[in-house]
Order: C-alpha cells, then sequence, then structure tokens
C-alpha cells in the first residue's frame, strides 16, 4: 500500500511537472511533446485506480488520434510565438486567478466527500469478477446518458465552427470546383498540335 502511494505521488508529480511545461514551453511542438506526457503519466493513474479501460482509452485516442492531429496543425500553422508569449503574459493573472479557486473547490470536494462516506484514502482493490467497463458503460448510458449525448452535440458544434474558421476567404488560394471538374471535357483540356519535320537537304 506505501508503494503504491509514493507511485501515485511520483507520477501526479510528473504530470503536474508535464503539464506545466505544455504551458511554458517556448516551442509549440515542445508543447504538445509534454501534453503527450501528461497524457500518458494520466493513463498511469488510471491503471492504478484498475481503470483500464479509460487508460487504453486515453493512449489510444488522444496521444494516438487528437495529439497527431494538433501536431500536424502546428507544423502545418505559421505560428508566431512571440504573439503567443505576450498573450500569455497579459492573461496570466486571471489564469491563476481560476487555477486557484479551481483547485480550492477540488479540494473541497475531495474533503467533504471522504469526510461524508468515511473512505480511505488508499489503493483499495476491486472485488473478483469486477469489470470496470460494464461498470463505466451502465453509469454512463444510464445515469449521465443526458450529459453524454450535450457532450456529443458539443464536439459537433465545435468541429463545425472550426471548419468554418478555416474555410474563410484568402487572396491567392485555390478553390476546388466540383462542378467544373464533373462538367470537364477532353477537347476543353487537350490540344493536339500536328508536327511537321522539316526534311533536311
Amino acid at each position: 500500500m506505501l508503494f503504491h502511494t509514493l507511485l501515485f505521488y511520483v507520477f501526479a508529480t510528473v504530470l503536474i511537472g508535464a503539464a506545466l511545461g505544455v504551458v511554458f514551453a517556448r516551442n509549440p511542438v515542445h508543447s504538445i511533446m509534454f501534453l503527450v506526457l501528461t497524457f500518458f503519466q494520466a493513463a498511469v493513474l488510471w491503471l492504478m485506480a484498475e481503470a483500464e479501460f479509460l487508460a487504453i482509452v486515453l493512449v489510444l485516442v488522444y496521444v494516438g488520434a487528437v495529439m497527431v492531429l494538433f501536431l500536424f496543425v502546428v507544423m502545418m500553422l505559421n505560428v508566431e510565438v512571440e504573439a503567443v508569449k505576450r498573450g500569455l503574459v497579459r492573461y496570466a493573472p486571471l489564469a491563476i486567478v481560476i487555477s486557484l479557486i479551481m483547485a480550492v473547490e477540488l479540494v473541497q470536494l475531495i474533503w467533504v466527500r471522504g469526510a461524508v462516506t468515511g473512505a480511505s484514502y488508499g489503493f483499495a482493490p476491486n472485488p473478483e469478477g469486477y469489470d470496470n467497463t460494464k461498470a463505466l458503460g451502465a453509469v454512463l448510458y444510464t445515469e449521465h446518458v443526458y450529459a453524454f449525448e450535450i457532450a456529443a452535440v458539443v464536439l459537433l458544434l465545435a468541429i463545425v465552427a472550426a471548419i468554418t474558421l478555416t474555410m474563410r476567404k484568402r487572396p491567392g488560394l485555390k478553390v476546388q470546383d466540383i462542378g467544373k471538374q464533373v462538367s470537364v471535357r477532353a477537347k476543353d483540356r487537350v490540344r493536339i498540335v500536328k508536327m511537321k519535320s522539316e526534311s533536311k537537304s
């Protein structure tokens, strides 16, 4: 039990350090690498809590798919590092205040929940035959089904908003016209020229 608690604090410390690296790294690509490390540490904590399904989903979905897309976007865009630094310094006091409020609320929630239930903070093993995936699905699709559907709608709106913002008109941007491509004819695109070879005398 003491060894598990020690591992928890070690992984949690690495997770917090990686999260700080996401914010304070000067290179956007380095920030993404720190975010990948953050996700891995969170997956390890899920494994320690015997939530294997959440851990593998976090690695496959976020590290394997979402972060790859983030890396492509960051490398394709011309990110102005100096402008990002100015924005970070500008909104740093507000971010610190919000972070402190969230930390206080989280500590109070954990303390109140522990005082009411009287549960210990150690890693208690689950009973034999316990299925984390089945338990998660039973709770997610019964008690929290409306919140799950609302989250899906919010993600869909975010996708539509991202497409709308990136599809703005730019000077010199080549736009694909499907109608013209379908209605094209060979004689409009190909011109056959007859060449006469001159014989040397």
